[in-house]
């Protein structure tokens, strides 16, 4: 399976439908903060509003266990809804300083209790993570024992931890042992090419989650699936055409426009 993975002021209802239309076999919406559902603000909630039945996933940021619970009793689904995802990979400072993003890799116990929230109102419920806050972090395999120890549907793994660059490679060796867990592992992290899908493939992971080379080329899911894939100038006239028809807010179709076409670039949060 392929994943258009969450772009934070990127994966907007257009975008997750072009992408769709181009192979992503599911969709995320960019990150959403929990305490501003839960506060009911009108603007988060704005981008709860789905316009079609493109596959998605909402995912979320956030600690709260109250929070969680109160957005969820507001909740209802809608045509094309896939589930919930736990953000663990956000590496913002000011994210890590309140516990949430990246650091909750560290919290075990904490996202098992997030994780069961969901299942107890008996909704799909993934993570995104990446392997800890820092070096230290990935050497002491802390990303292992919260995929072993929380039962979330998949884990998709973001093969970097929080203090990289996206100037420093994925590193792709970790996901043999994800895989060893038992537990279904999306891989995630600089995968751009069909010879990375096969390799990947013969240690036992079957879904891929790409975010920045998908804002820089939609069709990308098919490419990678050997189909035969439109040019750029295409891409952005149907884009566009999307963005006009739902009403996407300006900031949407200037940073997608910004990166169409262009190499990738460094805005995925997680």
């Amino acid at each position: 399976m392929f994943m258009l993975a969450p772009i934070e002021d990127m994966t907007s209802n257009a975008f997750r439908t072009l992408c769709y239309k181009y192979g992503a076999d599911l969709t995320f919406t960019e990150l959403i903060r929990i305490a501003a559902l839960a506060r009911k603000n009108k603007s988060t909630w704005s981008r709860l509003e789905f316009n079609d039945e493109t596959p998605t996933i909402i995912q979320l940021l956030g600690a709260k266990e109250a929070d969680f619970k109160r957005f969820l009793s507001m909740f209802e689904p809608f045509h094309g809804f896939k589930g919930f995802n736990l953000n663990l990979g956000c590496p913002s400072p000011d994210v890590v300083r309140i516990g949430q993003g990246c650091a909750l890799v560290r919290r075990i116990a904490k996202t098992r209790k997030l994780v069961q929230i969901f299942k107890d109102r008996g909704f799909p419920i993934s993570i995104k993570m990446r392997l800890g806050l820092n070096k230290l972090d990935k050497e002491r395999k802390v990303y292992l024992n919260l995929i072993d120890a929380v039962d979330a549907d998949f884990f998709a793994v973001h093969a970097r931890y929080g203090a990289q660059t996206y100037s420093e490679p994925a590193d792709f060796s970790v996901y043999e042992e994800c895989v060893k867990t038992g537990k279904r592992i999306a891989a995630n992290g600089d995968i751009t090419k069909a010879e990375q899908i096969e390799k990947l493939k013969e240690i036992g992971i079957s879904d891929f989650m790409i975010g920045r080379e998908a804002v820089s080329y939609p069709a990308i899911f098919n490419r990678l699936k050997g189909k035969e894939c439109p040019g750029v100038d295409k891409l952005k006239e149907e884009y566009l055409i999307l963005a006009d028809k739902y009403i996407e807010p300006f900031r949407y179709r200037k940073n997608v426009l910004n990166h169409l076409g262009k190499s990738t670039m460094t805005t995925e949060k997680g």
